[in-house]
């Protein structure tokens, strides 16, 4: 089994959102890591999902270049 490297880092945190996470991995048997591991995974995941990839804004550019006039027919 490979253990994963870790690096440790320090930050300050709202007390009442440290103690809701702590009582998380509480009862769900886990360490409080594994939560803070997962919160920030979700973090990156979510925020790659919202912006739109450079290749698809070209074709949309393109495309909108292209087609302005059909697009604003549509809309009427």
């Amino acid at each position: 089994m490979v253990i994963p490297q870790r690096e440790k880092f320090a930050t300050q945190v709202d007390p009442q959102i440290l103690q809701a996470v702590r009582d998380l991995a509480r009862s769900e048997g886990r360490q409080l890591q594994a939560l803070v591991d997962e919160a920030l995974a979700d973090l990156v995941e979510k925020r790659k999902q919202q912006r739109p990839r450079a290749h698809v804004m070209a074709a949309y550019q393109a495309s909108h270049e292209e087609f302005a006039p059909l697009y604003r027919k549509l809309a009427e």
